[in-house]
């Protein structure tokens, strides 16, 4: 299962690279399917592997001038206040066990993979529809919707902070509808702010758990090298194809997650 699970780290980063999101959406199911991590460990680890990759695939679109820093800081700045908040306050305070149905008990995990695998359900299908509803206009001024950009800032961090996404497949279009950023600036921009709210999000979990650096080091390290395949394949096949393909495979894994944990708890995994 490791061998595996080494080759679907790498695939993390060759998703990154190839459509400029959707790894983060395998992290948690990589880890605690694949390297049997404790879940809600896992959210966390998914911060630093999704944070530290994003923030390398940032490098060479800032130098092609697809990372606009104005946006990144008004729009990253209520995200990174709210994972923070989240992962060092909020989850630590959900109680291992949360409710029951008849003899079926909602633990603090099993709560975590089910929102998370609904985020991936979400995900997979603004990934299978496309952009076809946000238009590029790049003579467009840039003009800022502030409250609606604090408010969004703040659900993706608390999002974030749940379940250890990105949240690209949220940020890129409230770029382009709030901030009117052009779509490739929006995608640079994105890898910017999931970088930073990821990172500092999970310097709020680094007094809350013991971390296994090896493991933690190794995916991240993997998924680096995806990236930098993943953007020279991305020379070579058309995007959009792949993005949809991604998307089916991303709403089959939610399915799943969601029928495994409600249905067969503590099979496998954890």
């Amino acid at each position: 299962m490791e061998i595996i699970g080494y080759f679907a780290s790498l695939l993390i980063g060759i998703s990154l690279g190839l459509i400029g999101g959707g790894g983060s959406i395998l992290t948690v199911p990589v880890l605690v399917y694949l390297f049997r991590v404790e879940p809600v460990l896992a959210t966390a680890y998914s911060l630093f592997i999704v944070g530290a990759s994003s923030l390398v695939g940032a490098v060479p679109k800032y130098k092609q001038g697809l990372v606009n820093l104005k946006t990144a800081l008004i729009f990253g700045i209520p995200a990174i206040a709210a994972v923070f908040a989240t992962r060092k306050f909020i989850v630590p305070q959900i109680p291992k066990e949360i409710f029951s149905v008849g003899d079926f008990i909602i633990t603090k995990s099993i709560l975590l993979m089910v929102l998370f695998a609904v985020l991936m359900v979400f995900a997979s299908i603004s990934m299978i529809k496309g952009k076809k509803d946000i238009q590029e206009d790049v003579s467009e001024k840039q003009k800022f919707n502030y409250p609606m950009i604090l408010v969004e800032g703040t659900v993706v961090g608390i999002l974030t902070g749940l379940v250890g996404a990105g949240g690209g497949f949220l940020i890129i279009p409230a770029l382009v509808i709030f901030s009117k950023l052009p779509m490739k600036q929006a995608v640079g921009t994105s890898l910017l702010i999931i970088a930073a709210k990821s990172l500092i999000g999970f310097t709020g979990d680094l007094s809350n758990y013991t971390m296994d650096w090896k493991l933690l080091l190794t995916v991240t390290g993997l998924a680096i090298v995806g990236i930098f395949i993943g953007d020279f394949l991305s020379k070579k096949i058309h995007g959009n194809k792949l993005k949809k393909g991604f998307g089916w495979f991303v709403l089959i894994m939610g399915i799943y997650i969601i029928i495994k944990e409600l249905f067969f708890p503590g099979s496998g995994g954890h």
